[in-house]
């Protein structure tokens, strides 16, 4: 059964189609969405994936997101009696999944909510009325009758602390919500076509899962005593069905990699508070994109011998504050955590923006006294935060990881061969001002790997550290202008741009520019300036190769030439 519902205004769809025997998908498909938290900016728009089981019991897997309520619900009460649903299994609380959890209980007073007790402590705060429930841990079981019978498992921090994951023993159904999964939203139910999702798929693994990537090792091996998965009915994007061994391969690979990393840093947080799971894991990107792991810990669903054990593999610590009125569970753990640092760690604070955060200058004081090095100043949130309050925090987790990878760096100058160094090094490249802004976010960065690539279309190729800032405004759609030097004239801008600048600094205080017609900065000092669309990146060691096409074009001197980088060496700038 297939049907589509369309409000067109804001192009909202609906999606059903049975999926195996008794199951039924309902995708709610958000077409336009074009930012999914701090993590993604989205290409191809979204769904929120939901699934009824009926058998002699009936069971729906996961909700949907609240601007589907209408939709949502009109759809499923012409397809069963809300009222006569037996169980609604969560599969975790995350708001895009369980915003409409609150209308099914009012329209089925009696069902049965299933979930981790994580996942029913975290309920219980959100609807604010008594419900039936059951707690359910790895390995439990519910029958529906009929062979549907459901067994658990436990995938805690996949990537909200309370995730399960659902087998249904008849169907060999998996449903994992945001495990596997992926932003993107066409008519295709299944992963039929890999290449048009590769690419999503391993943005949406780096941003919600790599940071946990030992919970992810943990979660596969206890899938390994499931039988064969004929399906992995996701919560984001298309159903897995044919290439299962190839994507679930790729968790485990990239999960092992993370775990392998010489570095570390735990992110401490409370992820039901305030903006704290957003800011969180905007830090964690701009760690990651050193090469450091980052392993993101509840506060209030961890355990003491846990964070005990955690501290003491971690080099490096951020802590989100908490609310004082969640003091009972999170002052153990927040006592926990400073007792076991040491003063060859670092730490950052952030608030979480939920109007009772803990005051971060006690910890402060208490880690300065410790000796432990402050990786940046304390974010504090005392309002909404914007585009900005997150560049702000990518780049705080930057600075930390550049701090903790420094060592690493140096030895890796000292790498190759003095000869081959020495040869590399004769390759010349211009010297170019990237500039780019989105909204009210903007950055800039000196650049001499640049190179034509194409005629037709007029393209080319830029190669952008993993870990500068202005990485994230230079994704796929992304605009900005490369800004050109010229020979006898660069020195003020270079000198400029070569400066350290601090998370969320201004890059262009006291230089001169205008605006391009794409929005991003030209500096009125360049000898000339392309405005460029990126096209593709390609993925290399320590580099995104950028592809983009050139729109419009301007030189200030017709007779003046391009500034020219001679290089020493080839294993740094």
């Amino acid at each position: 059964m297939v049907a589509l519902v369309e409000r067109t205004q804001t192009h909202l769809t609906l999606q059903t189609e049975t999926i195996a025997p008794n199951t039924l998908a309902i995708r709610s498909q958000d077409w336009d969405r074009d930012r999914f938290d701090i993590e993604f900016e989205l290409q191809n728009g979204t769904t929120y994936n939901s699934f009824l089981i009926q058998s002699e019991k009936t069971a729906l897997v996961d909700t949907s997101h609240e601007k589907f309520r209408s939709l949502y619900l009109d759809l499923l009460s012409g397809v069963v009696d809300i009222s006569t649903i037996d169980y609604l299994v969560v599969s975790h609380t995350e708001p895009d999944h369980s915003g409409l959890i609150k209308d099914i209980l009012e329209r089925a007073p009696q069902i049965t909510v299933v979930g981790a007790k994580v996942a029913i402590q975290f309920l219980e705060d959100m609807v604010h009325r008594p419900f039936q429930r059951m707690l359910v841990k790895n390995g439990d079981r519910l029958d529906l009758g009929n062979g549907h019978e459901l067994e658990f498992v436990s995938a805690p921090n996949l990537h909200w602390p309370d995730t399960i994951l659902t087998f249904d023993h008849k169907t060999q159904v998996l449903f994992t919500c945001d495990v596997f999964g992926l932003h993107y939203c066409d008519d295709h139910l299944y992963d039929d076509t890999l290449s048009l999702i590769e690419a999503d798929y391993k943005l949406y693994y780096d941003c919600l899962m790599g940071p946990n990537a030992r919970s992810v090792l943990a979660a596969l091996k206890r899938m390994g005593d499931l039988p064969e998965v004929k399906t992995i009915a996701t919560g984001h994007g298309p159903l897995l069905q044919y290439n299962i061994p190839e994507l679930v391969g790729r968790y485990r690979t990239w999960s092992q990699e993370q775990a392998k990393a010489e570095t570390t840093v735990a992110i401490f947080y409370a992820v039901d508070y305030g903006y704290s799971d957003a800011l969180a894991h905007a830090i964690a990107q701009g760690i990651q994109k050193t090469g450091v792991a980052v392993e993101l810990i509840d506060l209030k669903s961890t355990d003491p011998q846990e964070v005990t054990e955690v501290v003491g593999l971690a080099t490096g610590i951020v802590i989100g504050m908490p609310a004082q009125a969640d003091a009972a569970v999170t002052s153990p753990i927040l006592s926990t955590i400073l007792a076991a640092v040491n003063a060859k760690q670092v730490v950052g604070l952030f608030e979480s923006g939920g109007g009772d955060d803990e005051s971060v200058y006690p910890f402060r004081n208490k880690f300065q006294e410790i000796g432990v090095r402050e990786a940046f100043a304390p974010i504090l949130i005392k309002e909404t935060p914007y585009d900005t309050t997150y560049q702000l925090c990518d780049e705080s987790g930057i600075d930390l990881g550049q701090w903790l990878t420094r060592d690493r760096t140096v030895k890796q100058m000292k790498a190759l061969d003095n000869d081959l160094d020495k040869a590399l090094g004769r390759i010349s490249g211009g010297l170019y001002i990237i500039t780019a802004q989105k909204g009210d976010v903007s950055s800039a960065m000196l650049a001499s790997w640049v190179s034509q690539a194409s005629a037709k279309p007029l393209g080319i190729s830029i190669a952008v550290a993993k870990d500068r800032a202005i990485e994230s405004l230079m994704r796929v759609g992304d605009r900005f202008v490369l800004n050109i030097l010229e020979e006898g004239n660069y020195q003020p801008l270079m000198k400029h741009f070569l400066k350290r600048f601090p998370p969320g600094g201004d890059r262009f205080a006291g230089i001169k520019t205008y605006p391009a017609a794409n929005g991003s900065p030209i500096l009125a000092d360049a000898l000339a300036y392309l405005e460029c669309e990126v096209v593709s990146r390609m993925d290399c060691p320590d580099h995104w190769v950028v592809y983009s096409t050139v729109d419009i074009g301007r030189i200030s001197k017709a007779d003046g030439l391009t500034a020219v980088h001679h290089r020493k060496v080839g294993n740094h700038y």
